[in-house]
């Protein structure tokens, strides 16, 4: 009886230790999954540059002196304009799987200092097909938009033109201004296996095979919901301030992660000034 209950202990000291270097085991992979974006050869141009916030930043009311800005990657293209003829664009584009992303955005002003803040969507023939207000948030950080229409709005393979404008007061003694960026987003489909690959995956597994696939705004939103929830993990830090580096926006790593702060979509026209 004592060689069984021996037997019986050494058996269950083995398995426990055999369960526990498995756990180990699994999370170091989840810890080793790299996150480096492959990007995709940008689209052939369409007549229509985007502007990620490069520019200027109104310096009396934005924190750190840093402009408005889509977390988004940039491409420079060269563009033939006749005879030894040629022009520098800057294309604001990324790919998504999905009917529905999210896009992020670097709110750089005081909320005293937004009148208010709105996202719209176009196609590529300048048709507006969805328009949101988005609740302004308390302070500047970085916030997610999400298209939130019942209907599926982005048919695969076709390219998007999306515009966040905010209506800014620096000064009480000054009018309003537009402030303002552009960018593009296209669906695509994925293969069956990469579909399977991604469902079996945990959520920081993904983000690291949407950005090796060239997947932008997926990979961005799957970590960025990671860090909502860990904001204490150093290494989903690290991961976040690497993939912004490979876009040339490591300056927005550190700052505030804030999440959704939207309102409901709205269907009916704009008195909004046109970009």
């Amino acid at each position: 009886m004592k060689r069984f209950l021996w037997r019986l202990t050494s058996i269950t000291t083995f398995i426990i230790i055999l369960m526990s270097y498995y756990n180990t085991s699994l999370a170091l992979a989840e810890k080793s999954a790299s996150i480096r974006f492959n990007p995709p050869p940008p689209p052939p141009d369409r007549g229509a540059p985007g502007n990620r916030g490069e520019g200027a930043s109104r310096g009396e009311c934005t924190q750190g002196g840093l402009p408005l800005t889509a977390l988004v990657p940039s491409y420079e293209q060269q563009l033939n304009q006749g005879a030894n003829q040629t022009v520098t664009i800057t294309q604001v584009w990324a790919l998504t799987s999905t009917e529905k992303p999210s896009f992020w955005f670097y709110i750089p002003y005081q909320k005293s200092s937004i009148n208010a803040i709105e996202f719209v969507l176009q196609t590529d023939k300048n048709k507006t097909i969805y328009r949101q207000n988005i609740t302004v948030p308390p302070v500047p950080g970085i916030v997610r938009v999400q298209l939130q229409s019942q209907e599926n709005i982005l048919e695969t393979n076709k390219p998007y033109h999306w515009f966040l404008k905010l209506r800014v007061v620096c000064n009480s003694q000054q009018p309003t201004t537009l402030d303002y960026v552009e960018g593009w987003v296209q669906r695509v489909n994925l293969d069956v296996s990469l579909r399977e690959q991604i469902k079996q995956s945990s959520l920081h597994q993904q983000a690291a095979i949407y950005a090796k696939n060239g997947i932008w705004y997926d990979a961005l939103t799957s970590l960025a919901e990671l860090r909502l929830t860990n904001s204490q993990d150093s290494q989903l830090t690290e991961d976040w301030e690497n993939l912004l580096k490979e876009i040339k926006l490591e300056k927005l790593a550190t700052k505030l992660l804030i999440g959704f702060y939207q309102t409901e979509f709205r269907s009916q026209e704009s008195e909004w000034a046109k970009p």
